[in-house]
Formats: structure tokens, sequence, C-alpha cells
């Protein structure tokens, strides 16, 4: 068993940290507060090959793994938790289902320049009446000779006003309920396709979030996405990974939060000597970090047993599930001790608590992670 990580990651690791010292640590503040999405910083990560680290090589990606992308998206999230969200969903979501169920032809259609970061990628799954059970999804697509006619909405859509390639998934087959959903590919500027970007989020507000509504969006069926009728099984397959990128997401926001409460502890003085020396919030650090490197090592197992081929949809919700919760209460943490000027804009840490709340909700809330945990459990019993 080798807790060391390869070369090559560390290397990206190394890379990732000195750029985002550089571009992200001075900036991060004022995207949030002004819910600017940094587009010249994402088309920077596109050209260091950030954005197709999952792509293959034929196709201008870097052929990385899921233990990369996690490592990367930590990285990332350690200083900025909407730009990792970014980077995580546009990996995970829809350039991963693009790449693991499109044809030859849309594969060499879309994944280059997505790849590159010329386009974004977005993922339609979650809907205004529909969340978990995205069983209710009412979004549908009607078959019209070679063509199919999308009507619905979806929400909460990343990257979904500044994307330009959307995997969009509808009711093909409504009596089948699940088993009768299908996905398809949409380009932004499809007439009867548009985009409302939604603003006012509590945290992660320099990612860019949208609902998306379709109006009689005519697709031809050469842009459908798989078989017919499998898309939410095939959705079930990219969510076991965005699990992981999430939990790494989760444990940059944890680590930043550590690691900003103990510069913060050392400087900072009470009673004649600083912070840092009183026990009682020494084990507060103590318990961060604990549950910090818990949780990278869970998330870690999930990445290895993807990449290995073998089953990790129960170590993907472990790592999910436990992470989240793990930022939210580093991030908690580490705002009680900067006391009063933790709950100011003047320190990260109160908008690494704001941004660690969406990984118990994104991607399959806390509540559904131990749904899946459980029954798992009780198939193995």
């Amino acid at each position: 068993m080798d807790f060391e990580l390869p070369e090559s990651h560390r290397a990206l690791q190394s890379s990732l940290r000195d750029f985002c010292e550089r571009k992200v640590k001075p900036y991060a503040r004022e995207w949030d507060r002004d819910e600017k999405f940094p587009m010249e910083v994402v088309k920077e990560l596109g050209e260091l090959g950030v954005l197709g680290m999952l792509v293959a090589e034929e196709y201008g990606g870097a052929a990385m793994d899921s233990l990369a992308v996690a490592v990367a998206v930590e990285e990332i999230a350690r200083y900025d938790g909407s730009l990792a969200l970014t980077v995580a969903s546009h990996n995970g979501l829809g350039t991963s289902h693009l790449r693991v169920f499109g044809n030859d032809e849309q594969r060499r259609k879309y994944l280059p320049k997505l790849a590159t970061g010329e386009y974004l990628g977005a993922w339609g799954l979650t809907e205004p009446g529909s969340g978990s059970d995205s069983a209710g999804m009412k979004t549908t697509a009607v078959c019209k000779g070679d063509k199919w006619v999308l009507n619905g909405a979806k929400m909460f859509i990343t990257q979904g006003t500044v994307g330009s390639v959307f995997v969009v998934l509808a009711v093909t087959s409504p009596a089948k309920k699940q088993k009768g959903v299908t996905a398809f590919i949409l380009e932004k500027g499809m007439p009867g396709f548009s985009q409302r970007s939604i603003h006012g989020k509590l945290g992660m507000r320099s990612s860019d979030t949208a609902e998306l509504v379709l109006e009689n969006v005519e697709v031809p069926d050469s842009m459908r996405l798989g078989e017919v009728d499998h898309g939410f099984i095939d959705t079930m397959k990219i969510l076991d990974k965005g699990r992981i990128t999430i939990g790494a997401l989760a444990v940059g926001l944890a680590r930043g939060a550590l690691e900003e409460a103990v510069h913060y502890a050392r400087e900072r003085t009470a009673f004649g000597q600083p912070i840092a020396e009183f026990q009682g919030l020494r084990w507060m650090f103590a318990d961060m970090k604990t549950e910090t490197d818990a949780a990278r090592l869970l998330v870690h197992r999930a990445a290895y047993l993807a990449d290995a081929g073998q089953p990790y949809s129960q170590e993907a919700s472990m790592a999910k599930l436990f992470a989240s919760e793990v930022a939210t209460r580093a991030c908690n943490k580490a705002v009680q001790i900067h006391g009063g000027y933790g709950y100011t804009r003047e320190f990260p840490v109160e908008r690494y608590l704001r941004d660690a709340k969406l990984c118990e909700i994104g991607e399959g809330t806390s509540e559904i992670q131990r749904t899946i945990i459980a029954r798992e459990v009780f198939k193995k019993a």
C-alpha cells in the first residue's frame, strides 16, 4: 500500500500551487464579491491542460486519471472553491459524459475544444422541481423523424451561461420513468435554447450558475448522446466520478481553512501570548487536521478504485459525504478561531465556510449519500 503520490501528480500539484498563489489568491475575494466568473484565468487553466485531464491525447487531452483530477481540484479549492468547482464540473460532468458515452464523431467534434478550454462544458440534470428525485424529471424530448424536439427547464446548472456545449437529460419514454431518459448534446445559440443567470448565492459566487430554458428546441438525432432511454443509467456512472471530485474540493476547502487559521493563530495575541498557545484552540487544530487527512484518504481511495476499474460507487459516496461535512466543520472552526475578524470579508475563512456548504448539497446531498452507502451495506451483509 503506497500513500505517496506519483511524480506526475506531485508535479501537477506543485505547478497548480504556484499558479494559484500568483493568479488566484490575490483576486478570489474580489471575484466572490462581484460574482465575477474569471474567464481569463479559466482559459489559462485550459492552456495548462487542467480542463482536459481525463481526455485522451488523440483529442488534445492530458490523458491523466481520476486521482490527478482529485489532486488538481483540491489544490485549486485551497485558494478558491468557485474556481475549483468550475474545473471539477467541466472535467467530471459535461466533458466526461461526452468522453465516455459519445460516438467517434461526437468526440472528434467536441473534445479537442473542451480539452483546451476553448469550449466550456455544462451538464443539465437538475430541474426546478426535481433535484434528489431525478426520476421526477419533466423535460421531454419527442422524436419527430430524424430529430428530437426538447421542452422544459434545468436549474442550478454550473457553467450555464458561459458554457458552449451542454449535455441535457430529457424524458423520452415517460412510462419507463428513470429508465426512459435520454441524453442530448446542445450548443449555445440553438433556436429556442436560452440561459438565465442565477445571482445572490450564499457561496461559490464566482462560479457561473444558471437556469436553462428549452422551448421547442430541435436537436438532430446525430446529437443524441448514447442509446435511447439509457441516459439515466449513464448519468449514475458520471455522478459517481463527480462525487470524487466534490470530495476533493471539500478537502481543499478544509485544508485552506486549516492553513489560514494556523497562520492567524500564530500572529494573533491575547493575554500576552499567541492564541496558538491556548490548549482549547490547539485541540480544534488537531481535530481539523485529523479529519482533513482522513477525508483525503477516502477521496484518494475512491479515485484509486475508479482508475483500477474496480467498483467504487459506495466509496465515492463515503468520500463525498465525509469530506463535505468535514469541510463545513473545519471552516466553521476556522471562523471561530479568527473571532470577530472571521465574520468579515477581510479574511478568506468566511468565504470558505460559505463555499463548503454546497459540497453537502451538490452532486447528491448528504442524505442521498447515506442512502447509497446504507443500500450497499445491506447488499453485502
